[in-house]
């Protein structure tokens, strides 16, 4: 489904235009990045949760050399699906 699907989709669901759906679902995104941002963690009941996770530094290796490289720490956004969600579409 593209963005544009799902919008137009999401409109008719809740009986609003596809403009108005689309401002609204940016406006829910912009709530949980932010909140992911400052809290760590966006809760979606029955979904999954956004999580922010610090990486720790770590050796690798270039796959094209092979010789060792140093990747730095990093903070990533991960996604973790609720169980309900997992048995539902398995």
């Amino acid at each position: 489904m593209t963005k544009s699907q799902f919008m137009a989709t999401l409109g008719e669901m809740l009986s609003i235009s596809k403009k108005d759906a689309t401002e609204k679902w940016e406006a829910f995104v912009d709530m949980a990045l932010k909140e992911v941002r400052s809290g760590g963690e966006f809760n979606l009941p029955g979904l999954g949760k956004l999580v922010k996770k610090d990486r720790a530094a770590r050796m690798g290796r270039n796959p094209l050399t092979g010789a060792s490289i140093q990747i730095p720490a990093k903070t990533v956004v991960k996604f973790r699906v609720a169980k309900s969600a997992k048995d539902s579409v398995l």
